[in-house]
């Protein structure tokens, strides 16, 4: 039985990766999902997919209020949903929902080190959003790659807050 192509690697192909970015991409991080009404999407993800709320926060800078749900039971770790609601009309995520409806607006990806992922996609030819990180959910710092340079594809990169970045 074929588990896919994942299995069908072969050692040369797994080497061929670059080893910076592997090293420097960790995980899938969450799933953003642009939402006219945080409260009632909450209450759909809870009530037909048994999802909970880790953590919810306005983000000024962003103009969203926002919500990360997971999976009952998940690990620590896993990947998670993020539910994000515009907070007034001229945010990011109200014109995404006027352009092109409420539903999939990102994919983001945990990074060890930002900086020099981000250095290196720029050495690269990628464009990014942001000149440098800025704070994003939970105190992580966020970067995102033009979708125009990522097959269409709005991506984030997040680096977790250490426990010194949550207190500031």
């Amino acid at each position: 039985m074929s588990l896919g192509y994942l299995c069908d690697m072969t050692a040369e192909q797994t080497d061929a990766r670059p080893v910076l970015a592997t090293a420097l991409v960790t995980a899938i991080d969450h799933v953003g999902i642009a939402v006219p009404d945080l409260d009632v999407a909450i209450k759909w993800y809870h009530d037909h997919l048994g999802m909970i709320v880790l953590h919810e926060e306005v983000n000024e800078d962003q103009g969203v209020r926002e919500a990360m749900l997971s999976v009952r039971g998940a690990p620590v770790g896993s990947a998670q949903v993020q539910l994000m609601a515009p907070i007034d009309d001229t945010c990011t995520i109200a014109k995404f929902i006027d352009k092109r409806g409420p539903g999939l607006q990102q994919l983001a990806y945990r990074v060890s080190d930002i900086d020099a992922l981000t250095a290196r996609l720029r050495e690269q030819g990628v464009r990014l959003l942001y000149d440098a990180p800025r704070r994003g959910t939970a105190s992580s710092r966020i970067n995102f790659i033009h979708p125009k340079d990522a097959g269409g594809v709005l991506i984030e990169l997040v680096e977790p807050a250490t426990d010194d970045d949550a207190e500031h």
